[in-house]
């Protein structure tokens, strides 16, 4: 965060506060320019090691120096240090401040607030923290509103024009849209005068092609980001990520006062948005290829036949591998927030994080291909996190292995949840006791072991089992199992007493614990069954 996006408040804020009685008596008069990011107390002589600025700084003055020259040397050590104000509490050790200190914060420049007896420092603190917490919470939700509206603008027929015309809204710049050569293909908002859209051009030209003489080598181009300020005119430039053999597009934006962190957010929405509405894969839609492919599936072609069309145009026959992501959205929500996979705003981020287009979510439930080179190692992105989802990888697999890639990915983000940690990559380790023991006799023991559950009445067998599958990974714990299968703890443990009096068996024993555990790793659809 730069110093910019600190958390702050106006001076005038607290001055305006009735219950604090603050005034100022000193320094210069202009509190709305002076901002506040948090409160310190001092009684030592140089407190300035223990200052970051943007400080309210409150003394009452126990070690002032007591002449007019030590005061002087105080007073320019802290505002080198960055403090923005001075506060001065009078009574009990000065009965009024003293006169050399408003002199010296006159001389050089620091308001001087004086506090009354009757306000606690820590009351000022208070204020000024409640008062940054009200300045966020607008933030959120202008980011909010901005963010929904651009949403919004990309599901309308002209998208394009539509989110440029929300961002220059909601930043109050105009935006506009360079190819790589410059040339401008959609704008928004008041266009600035000469020389600006060409200084625009100039600094998106020179941004474009410093990101095509880093591309990867499979084409694909790491977005970048520039700044420029002359003249009173801010000037930002981001490349839109995520483009695959295509030419490097840019938005361009001119504004009359600096970027805030909420025109910072904005922008960064609208990017992703721009990104996926001007490439021929995303999440919003799909392209030619895509749509011939579902078409072939849908009169009967099998999967492997027609994924080819669905990899990336780059790749040769050779690496036509996926890796199959299985999600879990964990971040709690509104209950009148829409689901992840309702939100366009939310789906463009978390495909463009992922590298793909294919992506299925249902309720809090992701599912995902990947387009991955056959020796790749899938690699989480840390976006994904940042969204709220938990995630199980595969290892790469070509189209015929899909379903024990989704085998891998389901077991890779039980654990992942079991651990409490974003991402789990599925390894394979052929080290393990089901290397051990002989396939067919694995098979064997856990049809015989649980054969038991098939006399269960309602919910049924299956149910059964799921239920004891999730309550081991999650290593018995009752709430977190009942949370992960949509059901009351107590239906959780009405199930597993079920299962113990069916099996026989006390499910609280290790031992037994470990038995099952294995056991369901070779049931038929188990992680390690046939074909593992």
């Amino acid at each position: 965060m730069t110093e910019s996006e600190q958390p702050s408040v106006p001076l005038s804020t607290l001055l305006a506060d009735p219950a604090l009685g603050l005034r100022r008596i000193a320094g210069p008069a202009e509190e709305h320019r002076v901002r506040v990011s948090t409160v310190g107390t001092t009684e030592i002589e140089d407190p300035t090691p223990y200052l970051v600025g943007g400080e309210l700084l409150l003394t009452a003055g126990v070690r002032l120096p007591l002449d007019s020259e030590g005061i002087d040397a105080y007073v320019r050590q802290v505002v080198a240090a960055g403090v923005s104000a001075l506060g001065f509490g009078v009574a009990p050790v000065h009965e009024e401040v003293p006169p050399q200190l408003i002199a010296a914060c006159d001389r050089h420049g620091l308001p001087l607030l004086r506090l009354p007896p009757t306000t606690p420092f820590v009351a000022v603190g208070q204020a000024v923290y409640a008062a940054i917490a009200e300045a966020r919470n607008r933030e959120l939700r202008e980011i909010s509103r901005a963010q929904s509206a651009l949403a919004t603008a990309a599901a309308r027929p002209g998208a394009i024009r539509a989110v440029l015309a929300q961002l220059s809204a909601h930043t109050g710049a105009w935006a506009v849209l360079h190819d790589a050569q410059g040339a401008e293909l959609f704008s928004a908002g008041t266009r600035p005068a000469a020389p600006t859209p060409g200084r625009v051009r100039d600094l998106a030209v020179r941004t474009t092609a410093r990101v095509r003489a880093r591309s990867g080598p499979a084409g694909r181009s790491a977005p970048a980001a520039a700044a420029d300020h002359q003249g009173g005119t801010h000037l930002t430039v981001h490349t839109l990520p995520g483009a695959e053999g295509t030419t490097t597009l840019a938005l361009g934006q001119a504004a009359t006062s600096a970027p805030t962190l909420v025109h910072r957010q904005v922008t960064s929405t609208a990017t992703v948005l721009l990104a996926l509405l001007t490439s021929p894969r995303h999440a919003l839609g799909t392209d030619t290829h895509s749509a011939g492919a579902l078409v072939r599936l849908m009169l009967g072609a099998d999967p492997a036949e027609v994924a080819p069309a669905l990899a990336p145009a780059d790749t040769t026959e050779a690496e036509h591998s996926w890796v199959v992501v299985h999600g879990r959205h964990t971040r709690p929500r509104a209950t009148q927030a829409p689901h992840p996979g309702d939100d366009p705003a939310h789906l463009a981020t978390l495909a463009t994080a992922l590298r793909t287009p294919y992506l299925h979510i249902d309720g809090a439930d992701l599912k995902a291909l990947v387009p991955s080179a056959a020796d790749a190692r899938p690699e989480a992105p840390a976006q994904a996190a940042d969204l709220g989802w938990v995630l199980g990888f595969s290892t790469p697999a070509p189209a015929s292995d899909l379903p024990h890639a989704d085998r891998q990915a389901e077991r890779a983000l039980r654990c992942a949840i079991a651990a409490d940690v974003p991402a789990v990559v599925h390894t394979e380790d052929p080290l393990t006791v089901h290397g051990l023991v002989p396939a067919a006799d694995a098979r064997d023991l856990a049809r015989t072991r649980f054969a038991p559950l098939d006399r269960a009445g309602a919910p049924g067998a299956p149910v059964l089992l799921d239920t004891l599958r999730t309550w081991l990974t999650l290593h018995g714990s009752w709430d977190r199992t009942a949370a992960t299968l949509h059901v009351h703890r107590n239906t959780v443990r009405h199930r597993l007493a079920r299962v113990g009096e069916l099996l026989d068996v006390d499910l609280q024993d290790p031992g037994v614990r470990m038995e099952l555990w294995f056991a369901l790793h070779w049931l038929p659809g188990g992680a390690d069954a046939a074909g593992e």
